[in-house]
């Protein structure tokens, strides 16, 4: 940008002191310039981002059902008290303010069910082009309600929602906190964040691009899918477990169960099992240009001769058992380490 004369004057008449007299006054000139090129970027800035505010309340009901859907923006859903629905929504545009009329926010109420998701009514014009607005959600649900919350270009999260939970993004991360009844946490082009997660059945959560992180989750089933993100999960239990990745590491840490089936497969990157005192498994683990390591003393290709035999051995393929035998793991990666270890 252009600084001109009065510019400089003005900002040095503000940004020098009294005894300004006595600095360089070369120096002066150079803070008062940035100073006051600071200002001008931070009001054109300020000047570009056009707001438009919507509140609403709608009974729901406790076990009511919320479902939102959004094309550009955040969405953040809280479980809270009572019987009601609190929506705040946000439409922004850092084009011509007439440019929020482009994007119409439609709330509508059936019986036990609140619908909202965000309609962009010029989307694309005949050149190609599309509009600048965007919405961002906030909305407070009775905690025991269920959540359908999907957005195209932006961030989705959910935390203190006891009813059944949806979270999806197709670029933006997905975050889960205290959601005990989660079913499906998936991410095209972003990371997806659990914590204290729960399921009674199966709970799915994936990413194309992305990070899969869990922590304190508890579930009968875990599928989890990541193309080209790490699998990180901590505190985990469940009856059974399917984690796929195409490049990237898989930590497991947690329990396992008598009878549980744990199956992990990727094709570039390490796999690490720490286990909290396992009743027992048997163990299939191959990989192709690692080792394969078990800090847990393992029975060898069925010998029960010497239980000893496989503790600390680094191979690339075994097959052996530990304690009763009960559960079922299979670890498979083509490039890439395998580590059972001991919690």
């Amino acid at each position: 940008m252009r600084l001109t004369l009065p510019i400089v004057i003005a900002a040095l008449a503000l940004a020098a002191p009294a005894s300004a007299q006595d600095t360089d006054p070369a120096r002066v000139v150079r803070e008062a310039v940035r100073a006051a090129t600071a200002r001008a970027y931070q009001g054109r800035n300020a000047a570009q981002e056009q707001t438009e505010r919507i509140s609403r309340k709608l009974r729901v009901g406790r076990d009511g059902r919320v479902t939102i859907a959004n094309i550009s923006g955040e969405i953040a859903v809280t479980g809270g008290g009572g019987d009601e629905v609190s929506i705040e929504a946000v439409k922004r545009t850092r084009g011509e303010r007439s440019e929020l009329a482009d994007v119409e926010v439609v709330i509508e109420e059936r019986a036990g069910r609140v619908e909202i998701r965000a309609e962009h009514v010029r989307w694309r014009d005949r050149r190609g082009r599309g509009d600048s607005a965007s919405v961002d959600f906030t909305v407070t649900v009775p905690a025991s309600a269920s959540v359908d919350a999907h957005s195209v270009s932006g961030s989705v999260k959910v935390s203190g929602v006891r009813g059944s939970v949806r979270a999806e993004s197709v670029s933006g991360n997905v975050t889960t906190t205290d959601t005990p009844n989660l079913e499906l946490a998936k991410s095209v082009s972003g990371d997806v964040s659990l914590t204290g997660a729960a399921a009674d059945g199966d709970l799915t959560a994936g990413s194309v691009s992305g990070s899969i992180t869990a922590k304190g989750l508890k579930a009968r089933g875990l599928d989890l899918n990541s193309v080209s993100g790490d699998v990180l999960l901590t505190d985990v239990s469940c009856e059974r477990l399917t984690v796929k990745s195409v490049s990237g590491t898989i930590e497991y840490t947690g329990s396992i169960v008598r009878t549980g089936r744990y199956e992990i497969n990727t094709h570039s990157g390490d796999v690490r099992l720490t286990l909290s005192n396992p009743p027992g498994f048997e163990l299939t683990a191959s990989s192709f240009s690692g080792s394969v390591r078990s800090d847990l003393p393992l029975t060898i290709g069925g010998d029960s001769g010497d239980t000893s035999r496989g503790r600390g051995r680094e191979r690339h393929n075994m097959r052996a058992t530990f304690g009763d035998g009960s559960a079922t793991l299979s670890i498979r990666t083509f490039s890439g380490g395998i580590v059972i270890a001991k919690r």
